[in-house]
């Protein structure tokens, strides 16, 4: 991989941003594409590197946005004849550049690590800051009282429960965000309304039932929504029969990755939410607007499309400057033909 490119992505790695990573494993001649080739996707769709003809990539950018919304590596197979090249595990595409051959290019989503949010100086929140870090989780302590002594492994020690947000990037690809109030009768409400501000993906609230009943009537009655308060799980964690607190830490935990490998890290019994793969599909511009080159067919990314041409109306989105060409010096012949792509 060109260094450029390394430096590129750690520096998105660092600012929390998500990315995907497409590299020809294969490749047939004549294509210009050479196995080690790297391109470096965003979640707006621009296209950093070199995978050969510019042709390839409006359908890398297209791939590689869809592998960002599922959190999915793949394979694909640009081929003249992607019917006669289909293989297991593998994704058939059309190859339109004039230079031929083909090229196969894997295509990995990296996806920021989760931030976990943890409220509290008890014996319960330490230990899920401890197990949450050894998982892999970004992890903020917070507590008016809280040292680093107290919280050794954590990214960070904050003792304001306002301002508790964690930094991000330009927003295109926030990263999860969980938090657990494990205040366990310290400041239980005003560590509860600090977490739910921060609209975290998942909240969970250790209480008792009763306990969890007193710090919702007296949110309600600070004004916070009872739809919002809908959306915390308490008693926090799943019904292991935990007693320790390193024990509840990990009911919390299993929770947590129960919900998310169930589709959603939903913070509450009852109702959805979103998580870090369902807001990198929901948030602009993952959304893919695609239109269909009339010339060769290609599949084209209509956000980062550079070729275009106007037609009565309507605009017409091409996989390259010779497509395009054609098309403008005789569109009746291949709207004739009846190849979609005109978007209005």
């Amino acid at each position: 991989m060109r260094a450029d490119l390394l430096q590129f992505a750690a520096e998105l790695s660092r600012q929390g941003e998500a990315f995907a990573l497409a590299t020809v494993v294969r490749r047939e001649p004549p294509s210009s594409a050479r196995v080690g080739d790297t391109a470096l996707v965003t979640p707006g769709g621009a296209f950093h590197g070199w995978l050969g003809g510019s042709c390839t990539q409006p359908t890398v950018v297209r791939e590689a946005l869809r592998a960002l919304a599922d959190g999915a590596p793949r394979l694909i197979a640009l081929s003249p004849d992607p019917e006669a090249d289909r293989r297991a595990g593998v994704t058939a595409l059309p190859m339109t550049c004039h230079s031929g051959g083909s090229v196969d290019i894997y295509i990995e989503p990296v996806l920021p690590a989760s931030r976990l949010i943890v409220f509290g100086l008890s014996p319960v929140s330490q230990a899920l800051a401890r197990l949450a870090k050894a998982m892999g989780f970004i992890v903020d302590a917070v507590d008016p009282e809280a040292d680093r002594a107290a919280f050794p492994d954590a990214d960070r020690v904050l003792t304001q429960l306002e301002g508790a947000a964690p930094p991000v990037g330009d927003g295109s690809s926030r990263p999860e965000l969980l938090a657990v109030v494990a205040t366990m009768g310290q400041r239980d409400e005003d560590a509860t309304a600090a977490a739910l501000a921060l609209e975290p993906a998942y909240l969970g609230v250790v209480a008792s039932r009763r306990r969890f009943a007193e710090i919702r009537e007296t949110l309600l009655a600070r004004g916070v929504s009872a739809e919002a308060l809908a959306r915390i799980a308490s008693p926090a964690g799943l019904d292991l029969g935990a007693h320790a607190p390193a024990e509840i830490a990990v009911s919390i935990l299993a929770q947590i990755v129960q919900r998310r490998r169930a589709g959603t890290a939903a913070p509450t019994r009852d109702q959805p939410a979103t998580s870090v793969l369902d807001r990198l599909a929901a948030s602009p511009p993952p959304v893919v607007t695609e239109a269909t080159d009339p010339v060769c067919g290609m599949t084209v990314h209509v956000a980062s499309a550079k070729w275009r041409h106007e037609h009565a109306g309507l605009t017409y989105y091409f996989c390259g400057q010779g497509c395009r060409e054609r098309f403008a010096k005789d569109p009746g012949r291949y709207l004739a033909a009846g190849k979609p792509g005109a978007v209005g």
